[in-house]
């Protein structure tokens, strides 16, 4: 491969979008149905990114390890206890150092159910359905009456305390929000947060693409549509028809879709000098690879890289949150623990080798800590029929 080739893979690679983990290009897409998770086994884990989950988790070489492969097996058995337990599951997640699952219905005679599973038994008030109602209640009148961001910054779902959560800096009037929705109160609860997400702009990532020639995003997973080539990222980076340029600044390609507010995808479409590689960019430059796009369970860790903040680590609190943004609400993103800062946008988030998804935005620093969101891969290429570039 010439100097120039691998030049112009390192670029296509770092031009990933708005947060920072990278994918480079070559590979096989190896995802057959654009979507749905890999059942891909996971390969052995590059030693730095354990360290920086040793030093963000507080976690020992060993239990890091171990945790990534119990995350593993969790996503690969929850779908089917959820499916076993039919309208009396109540969600899962996974919990301590070395990633526990818990599963949890509303019917105590499927404890055995669960047990026979491998995972721990919780027995709880509300179905997942239930909850999930009480949510779609207050995205409908979000929609119609969006409120301001102080008095209702993010909703959620959050299964490990069997409610719906409601962040606001006023409680009073976050009540009102949620009596208008017509929610079941006895599942909703306010919880006081100073909290003010906003998308990341200003990014670079990895290896940092431009909008237009001005704003700046990185790239997050490579994909395929068909012979196609070309990248995952944030929404709010960019609309259909904006042009990208590597940070090179040698012409790249195009958003071909684009979706923000509501939600925060998009997709861009390469030119021949860029290939897609089935990698992240992890910690110390290392190449992270990228296997399938299995979803974590709540608890699990999750790390992602950053042009402006590098490689950090963290766990999932929720997924299927709403967040009320300055420019809207935007719906069905994932809650996590992970700093992140302005140029981080749009970068990918992997748990152990599973692609999670693109950063959204979020609140706080990497200095004193903070709350990310991200946009779940797997929506994003089902609504643009794209293909996961994968190892």
């Amino acid at each position: 491969m010439s100097r120039r080739r691998r030049h112009g893979l390192e670029l296509a690679a770092g031009c990933t979008v708005a947060i920072a983990a990278l994918f480079l290009g070559s590979g096989i897409p190896a995802v057959a149905d654009p979507g749905e998770p890999s059942p891909r086994p996971r390969r052995e884990v590059p030693p730095e990114m354990l360290a920086s989950m040793q030093r963000d988790l507080g976690l020992t070489a060993d239990e890091a390890r171990m945790r990534i492969s119990n995350e593993y097996r969790a996503g690969a058995t929850e779908p089917g206890l959820r499916k076993s337990l039919g309208g009396s599951y109540g969600g899962a997640w996974v919990t301590g150092n070395t990633a526990e699952l818990t599963v949890a219905t509303t019917d105590e005679g499927q404890s055995g159910t669960i047990t026979a599973g491998g995972a721990k038994a919780a027995v709880v008030k509300h179905s997942l359905k239930a909850l999930t109602d009480a949510k779609q209640a207050l995205d409908r009148t979000a929609s119609e009456r969006p409120p301001a961001a102080d008095v209702a910054s993010a909703w959620y779902v959050d299964v490990k305390t069997n409610s719906v959560v409601v962040q606001s800096a006023k409680p009073s009037e976050a009540a009102a929000f949620v009596a208008t929705s017509g929610a079941d109160r006895e599942v909703v609860r306010v919880v006081e947060s100073a909290e003010r997400p906003s998308p990341l702009y200003d990014l670079r990532g990895g290896e940092a693409f431009s909008i237009n020639d001005s704003a700046r995003c990185s790239i997050g997973f490579p994909v395929t549509q068909g012979e196609r080539n070309g990248f995952v990222t944030a929404g709010h980076c960019g609309s259909q028809g904006d042009t990208t340029t590597g940070f090179n600044r040698v012409a790249q390609g195009s958003f071909q879709g684009s979706s923000f507010p509501g939600h925060d995808y998009a997709w861009v479409s390469t030119n021949a000098d860029w290939v897609p590689q089935p990698w992240v960019i992890g910690p110390e430059g290392t190449n992270v690879s990228v296997t399938g796009s299995q979803e974590a369970p709540v608890g699990s860790s999750v790390c992602r890289s950053g042009s402006t903040t590098g490689w950090h680590c963290g766990t999932i609190q929720q997924h299927d949150t709403s967040v009320r943004y300055p420019q809207g609400t935007i719906n069905g993103v994932t809650r996590t623990t992970v700093c992140a800062e302005p140029g981080d946008s749009g970068g990918p988030f992997i748990s152990g080798s599973e692609g999670q998804g693109v950063t959204s935005g979020g609140s706080g620093n990497c200095t004193v800590g903070g709350t990310t969101y991200y946009q779940p891969v797997n929506p994003i290429l089902t609504a643009y029929g794209l293909t996961l570039t994968t190892g």
